[in-house]
């Protein structure tokens, strides 16, 4: 009797460890189909080295850019919101260049455009670049409802949410002793492009690659922000992204999983996106990657170029994931 309960016993765990196997090699199967891209694995509880990122301030630094309105290039209200942006990152300590220029839309107009360039320990050599457009689309032409097509879109998400992120991290940055030095770009012009011509978008990044400012700028590598702040987001690997930079890629996603973030930084390969980091490194061959929401079976969010791209699509968890995994690569950088 004692033999077969000893024998029943082991029987059961062999089944289960049987059972937990079959099932362990069934996921694993999902995520190979998912993607081919290799992951470091890590059982160790990971203590984070940077100061904490603030979700509710970079929400309050969205909200004040989306209460002037749309942004669009050269309008009154994006001159006003240029002078808040700049004003802001010298409140920060960063020393802040004032980029003006005109450029030619696809409409052969020519148009005023701003970048704002804000520079902390400008004197370091390590640089990291951080850039995000804060212009708004002119046009909903994405909107499913006819008679919005045509309306400017508000652009909280697309466009004020990685401004907010980047003036959040100059803030933390200022009460928190760095030895690199960060830069920050917002560009302006980006989304006046139109599908059908080229090169029509990112107009401001454009601009700075042929007059890069600081003269004989570097930096090791630059991370671009877009649609950094909606209810939901996720990011995958940019084709351009991996091709102008996987190491910093992989350094970026493997802060985020350290952090507890991989829900939303994912390790799926997408196509390629035109950004303004494609224009960085074009310019100047700065590495350079895009964090921007995109989901592999919906595309860009709901409320991309549309009226719908408003405060309500604004979540703080998205801020706070995107926000402290950036810190966690700047303040970890020797």
């Amino acid at each position: 009797m004692n033999k077969f309960k000893s024998f029943s016993s082991n029987f059961l765990l062999i089944l289960l460890f049987s059972i937990l196997f079959i099932n362990a090699c069934e996921n694993s199967n999902k995520n190979s189909k998912q993607s081919n891209i290799k992951t470091t694995e890590t059982t160790n509880i990971y203590k984070q080295i940077s100061p904490n990122f603030n979700a509710d301030s970079a929400f309050n630094y969205i909200q004040t850019q989306v209460n002037f309105g749309p942004r669009v290039t050269a309008s009154k209200a994006s001159i006003v919101c240029a002078d808040y942006i700049a004003n802001e990152f010298k409140k920060q300590g960063a020393s802040v260049i004032t980029q003006k220029g005109t450029v030619t839309n696809w409409d052969k107009r020519k148009i005023n455009i701003i970048n704002i360039i804000a520079q902390i320990n400008p004197k370091a050599t390590k640089r990291i670049l951080i850039t995000a457009h804060w212009d708004s689309r002119p046009y909903a032409d994405n909107d499913p409802i006819e008679v919005n097509k045509t309306k400017p879109v508000l652009a909280a998400d697309d466009g004020a949410s990685g401004v907010g992120v980047m003036l959040e991290l100059a803030r933390v940055i200022k009460l928190n002793k760095l030895d690199i030095g960060v830069d920050f770009i917002c560009f302006d012009a980006e989304d006046l492009g139109k599908p059908e011509f080229e090169d029509s978008y990112c107009l401001g990044t454009q601009y700075w690659g042929k007059n890069v400012l600081p003269i004989n700028y570097k930096a090791d590598y630059a991370i671009n922000l877009d649609m950094v702040g909606g209810k939901g987001a996720t990011f995958v690997w940019e084709g351009n992204s991996i091709t102008q930079g996987e190491k910093i890629l992989r350094k970026v996603w493997e802060k985020a999983a350290l952090l507890g973030f991989s829900n939303s930084f994912q390790y799926i390969q997408n196509g390629q996106i035109t950004d303004d980091h494609v224009y960085v490194y074009k310019a100047t061959n700065i590495p350079a990657i895009d964090i921007i929401h995109y989901n592999q079976q919906t595309g860009f969010p709901a409320w991309w170029h549309t009226v719908n791209d408003n405060m309500q699509n604004i979540d703080k968890n998205t801020l706070k994931a995107v926000g402290q995994t950036l810190l966690e690569v700047i303040y970890t950088e020797k």
